[in-house]
């Protein structure tokens, strides 16, 4: 689709601040003394980035802007021996501003460094910054030279909806902006989510790419629009939905606010705008020890008819993290103080209401202890090594704010745990504490269940659903798979006597912007089968590829998962996070879909 652009001034015209380049190169710093990422030169232009230059005193604030990209943790930026501000934490390329207070320049020689925060101890990164100007203006009248006036319109009747814009200029980086979020937009460098499908935001005056979209469900616009200082442009873009998922509702069950969780940077209210402008239909409250309902929040910002929200709670222990769901309301906390396994289901049983337990991204360390760590254990039978019985219901297998370097790796332990007679609902799920550096619901689970009304979902069959397993997970993929033209995800298929062959029916679904290069099927864990996807393989809108094979009828119970995979979205406008704690520096982005498994009761003893 194509938007539409109107440009006009406004107001009085405003100047462009004067500009003077410090330094235009773009520079590799390494904390550390391994290379976090392969990507980056074996010989990094240092620890750290100093400078100097000649300046003249600044009686007002002025602003330092720089380029930065690949940013982890956090880096302080020092003017003349002092602290004036930091990156911002987040990988994505992007344009900053910090604002210099009036007379932190000195006339003559200064001195600007960039150093990693000392912190408890030296963290790995690998980052590029520079590109540094030094604006004559404040912050606030460098980033409000022009403006930009937007809609987010669905194809169906032209109906405003709730979406994702993303700003960026001609070289694909994301640009700062001059206006902050309010009661129907949450604002980040070069992100804007509306909860109207419509909005106004101040931007520094220069040559822009506007991307709209919502979620992986829907289509991408896009527009460009130039704008002279006392511009301003009006943009209206067009999104339509191509992934169809009916008799499905999009859940994440597994999100933070800083507001309860009190670290990232999205609020009640920005998550409440994000969930709509994501399209999540089924969004799981699971702030750490805490039960939190977001029904209030949800009614007070205007958005309550496009979810339904549930009460949870991220357990968080010294033994892993559990999230836990629904919670009655009034229900205590469950006892996150427990040391041993046991301690922590004994607890969790307790909390009325509950039904569903999710063991969180298993192969990460939090507070020094990693579920599927080696030390505890046996990644080939999936038994812990000091006897620990695993009492969750359902795994993440796939986290998109903490991925892993082997996409399949968790996955891989959750047929693991299936062939040990675990059954486990698979869980996709995005831990998202923030409004744009880790997307909400980029990871997500699809739970089969009536969908008619996003605002209406029956809750206690969305649960009984999803503790069965009837669910599939995705990452820009989707990947359904029937068995004998009719038994999907978490069923189980009945063989009659006469039947020697079993039809396995798959299809990849994924919005025209994300791309699979490969489907797989595999039978009690094992790579069962295998075919590359071209591009173009099916030209159904949402529909990448399709395919039917046949397989031999199993002589014993066999549980079939099917999963897809492709090129991992860089662009900025929906751009997958690197691994949170990677095991390796060569890393590919990719795109993730799979299936629930489908139980086939080869030995005929109806179990």
């Amino acid at each position: 689709m194509t938007g539409r652009v109107t440009i006009f001034c406004f107001g009085l015209l405003v100047a462009a601040a004067e500009a003077l380049v410090l330094d235009g190169g773009l520079y590799h710093l390494r904390a550390g003394d391994t290379a976090e990422w392969s990507t980056f030169s074996a010989a990094p232009h240092g620890p750290s980035y100093e400078l100097t230059f000649e300046s003249k005193p600044n009686a007002v604030p002025w602003t330092l802007q720089w380029r930065q990209q690949d940013v982890k943790t956090r880096w302080d930026v020092w003017l003349n021996g002092e602290v004036m501000g930091t990156l911002l934490e987040d990988e994505q390329d992007q344009i900053h501003c910090l604002e210099i207070p009036a007379g932190a320049l000195q006339a003559g020689e200064n001195r600007l460094a960039v150093v990693q925060h000392v912190g408890k101890r030296l963290l790995v990164d690998d980052i590029r910054v520079g590109e540094f100007r030094l604006l004559r203006a404040p912050r606030a009248q460098v980033l409000s030279t022009s403006a930009l006036a937007f809609t987010l319109r669905g194809e169906d009747g032209g109906a405003l909806l709730p979406g994702r814009i993303a700003l960026v200029n001609e070289e694909g980086v994301l640009m700062p902006l001059g206006s902050a979020s309010n009661a129907t937009m949450a604002i980040r460098n070069g992100v804007v989510y509306t909860a109207t499908g419509q909005g106004r935001v101040m931007l520094p005056a220069g040559d822009y790419r506007v991307y709209g979209g919502r979620g992986f469900e829907y289509s991408l616009d896009q527009q460009h629009v130039s704008l002279a200082p006392g511009a301003m442009a009006t943009v209206d873009l067009t999104v339509r939905r191509e992934v169809r998922t009916e008799g499905y509702v999009a859940c994440d069950p597994h999100m933070h606010t800083v507001t309860h969780s009190g670290h990232g940077d999205a609020t009640m209210e920005e998550r409440m705008i994000t969930l709509a402008g994501e399209g999540i239909e089924l969004p799981i409250a699971t702030d750490h020890n805490v039960h939190i309902d977001y029904e209030a929040a949800a009614r007070a910002v205007g958005v309550r008819s496009h979810f339904t929200p549930v009460m949870g709670n991220e357990v968080t222990t010294s033994v892993g993290h559990f999230n836990i769901f629904p919670v009655a309301d009034g229900a205590p906390v469950p006892d996150a103080s427990g040391k041993h396994w046991d301690d922590v289901f004994r607890a969790i049983g307790e909390t009325p209401g509950v039904r569903a337990i999710i063991l969180n991204h298993a192969r990460d360390i939090h507070g020094g202890f990693r579920p599927f760590g080696p030390a505890v254990y046996d990644a080939t039978t999936g038994a812990h090594r000091n006897g620990w019985r695993l009492q969750a219901n359902a795994m993440e297998i796939l986290n998109s704010g903490a991925t892993q370097t082997d996409v399949l790796q968790l996955t891989r332990d959750w047929m693991i745990q299936l062939n040990r007679g675990h059954v486990m609902t698979p869980v996709g799920s995005s831990d998202s504490h923030d409004v744009s550096r880790y997307i909400v619901g980029q990871g997500r689970t699809y739970i089969r269940v009536n969908d008619r009304d996003p605002g209406a979902i029956d809750v206690d069959a969305a649960m009984e659903a999803f503790v069965a397993g009837r669910v599939m997970v995705g990452y820009g993929l989707l990947a359904e798979l029937r068995v004998n033209e009719r038994h999907r995800s978490g069923d189980l298929v009945t063989l009659d006597g006469l039947a020697d062959r079993v039809t396995v029916d798959i299809r990849v679904l994924g919005p025209h912007w994300v791309e699979a290069n490969r489907v797989q099927l595999f039978q009690n864990g094992e790579l069962l089968r295998e075919e590359s996807i071209a591009r173009g393989a099916d030209n159904t809108p949402g529909v990448i590829w399709t395919g039917q094979w046949t397989i031999e009828r199993p002589e014993k119970d066999v549980h079939l998962v099917a999963i897809a995979t492709g090129p991992g979205v860089e662009g900025p406008w929906w751009r997958m996070a690197k691994p949170y704690q990677p095991t390796s520096p060569d890393f590919v982005p990719q795109a993730f879909g799979c299936s629930g498994a489908v139980w086939i009761d080869g030995d005929g003893d109806g179990k």
